[in-house]
């Protein structure tokens, strides 16, 4: 059975101008949700949403909060818990408000003193390495995203995925730390191999080695991909590419 769609346009808020925000609330928009504001407090950040989110009002948090259906909580890992506490402490969620986070270590109890006000939580991940830039919504396209949901609002979850463009993957609450250390695991291994790499080329006089070895890191990396999905055993979490969400 294919998941249920959210009903109607959603009013959609934006905390964290960073890599991914913006460019989640671009997909959103582009499905017809209707962007009611983002938080951006850096000059780059608030230029980023400029150039992604073009129109958008840029609002403090509480603002944003207040005035949207869907919260999007697009901020480092080590800021969440914090952000979610602090706007129970002041009243700002509000009963069937959803609540999405998209931070690969964090599963739902972080946002248990949204739902304790009523609000609707979910934690979707994109797997996928943003650049902050339009171009992430051409790749969200052949993407998974991660999607943790209480039972009964998971197709909502899965169907937010499918109107960014992306393909939703189910993560259970219990295994998203299993979940987030794969994510770390493929972006750091990835990310010191190829430096280490280049490095060597760099000595060794070589112009522009990144673009040597690219074709080289692609096609090994596919290949890579394609002898872990021939060798997939029960219990494994199958997933083509993976997200670091950089600085926000």
């Amino acid at each position: 059975m294919s998941p249920q769609r959210p009903s109607g346009r959603l009013g959609v808020g934006i905390v964290g101008a960073g890599h991914v925000g913006p460019v989640l609330g671009a997909a959103l928009a582009a499905a017809g949700h209707a962007i009611v504001g983002i938080s951006a407090v850096s000059e780059r950040s608030r230029d980023r949403a400029d150039a992604i989110l073009p129109g958008a009002p840029i609002l403090p948090v509480h603002e944003i909060v207040e005035r949207s259906e869907l919260v999007l909580l697009a901020v480092p890992d080590d800021q969440l818990e914090a952000l979610v506490s602090g706007l129970a402490a002041t009243g700002a969620w509000q009963a069937g408000q959803l609540v999405v986070h998209t931070s690969p270590v964090h599963g739902l109890s972080v946002l248990d003193p949204a739902r304790n006000a009523g609000a609707i939580p979910l934690a979707i991940h994109p797997a996928l390495q943003f650049t902050g830039t339009t171009i992430d919504l051409v790749r969200l396209r052949d993407s998974y995203c991660a999607v943790t949901a209480p039972g009964p609002v998971l197709p909502i979850g899965q169907a937010l995925v499918v109107e960014m463009g992306a393909e939703p993957v189910i993560v259970d609450d219990a295994d998203r730390p299993r979940y987030a250390e794969a994510v770390e695991t493929a972006t750091t291994f990835s990310a010191a191999i190829v430096s280490q790499s280049v490095g060597i080329l760099r000595d060794l006089g070589m112009p522009e080695p990144g673009r040597v070895i690219a074709p080289l890191v692609r096609s090994a990396m596919d290949r890579a991909l394609g002898v872990a999905d021939t060798s997939v055993g029960p219990g494994t979490i199958e997933l083509a590419s993976f997200d670091d969400d950089g600085p926000l």
